[in-house]
């Protein structure tokens, strides 16, 4: 079993080599203990780390570059000669992934590598394919704005309404899926509207999403956060465009 963790990076020199650093040394052992009758584990799942450089200018290029000069067998390096957005970066990264599952990770520190393992459980449970983190089921967290916060529940009620389902964090950055699920699945945003478009397009395929609580530890914008209200306007557009069309 191997878990394919693609990870967008743009302008991420302060916290990249920590992210990575986290993510490849975090257990990945699956019920440790053998107590899930329905896994029979310990379930030990090999890692994939594939880095998506979406044309960076800060720096994070070449931390890269010096990472492909000694090749790791759990990494891969892909280069964009020019930003393309995030949404762009994943279509690549799940290009080149050759794992059983998927899992989204941001290159910043907000979202905590060791939730991995809540993620993977009710999909090795075979309970269902698709798996969110959550930031709003009581997992320890940072508070965050009030505009993400309002921008977040509003997106996350209309996706609700418009998809029959009953989702606490849509824009969750911690998606996890089987690779089968999104495997002839058309993605065409390119910015941070890929995630109501996967949620979208994941919805209306009948697969039902379940969530997990996880741990976050927002950042502001003076940290590099990316996300804006323009933002939100297109992922709100996205929303009630995929309802229609694929």
């Amino acid at each position: 079993m191997k878990l394919s963790i693609v990870m967008p990076v743009y302008n991420e020199r302060a916290t990249l080599e920590e992210i990575v650093r986290l993510v490849r040394t975090v257990d990945l052992t699956v019920d440790p203990t053998g107590a899930n009758p329905n896994l029979n584990g310990p379930i030990q799942v090999e890692r994939e780390i594939i880095l998506v450089d979406d044309g960076s200018t800060d720096g994070t290029r070449e931390i890269l570059l010096a990472w492909q000069k000694d090749p790791q067998p759990d990494m891969k390096i892909i280069f964009h000669e020019v930003n393309g957005g995030k949404g762009a970066a994943l279509r690549t990264g799940f290009e080149h992934a050759t794992g059983d599952i998927i899992v989204i990770q941001d290159a910043d520190l907000e979202y905590d590598p060791r939730d991995y393992v809540k993620l993977l459980e009710p999909i090795l449970e075979g309970r269902t394919p698709v798996v969110y983190g959550s930031r709003f089921l009581g997992g320890p967290r940072m508070a965050m704005s009030l505009s993400h916060t309002i921008g977040n529940k509003l997106l996350t009620l209309i996706t609700n309404l418009f998809y029959g389902t009953s989702l606490s964090d849509m824009e969750t950055c911690y998606k996890c899926f089987r690779r089968d699920v999104i495997a002839d699945m058309p993605l065409r945003s390119r910015r941070f509207e890929i995630e109501p478009e996967l949620t979208a397009k994941i919805l209306k395929r009948g697969y039902t999403i379940f969530e997990v609580p996880i741990s976050y530890n927002g950042r502001a914008f003076h940290e590099g956060k990316k996300i804006t209200w323009r933002d939100g306007f297109a992922a709100l557009t996205t929303l009630v465009k995929y309802r229609f069309v694929d």
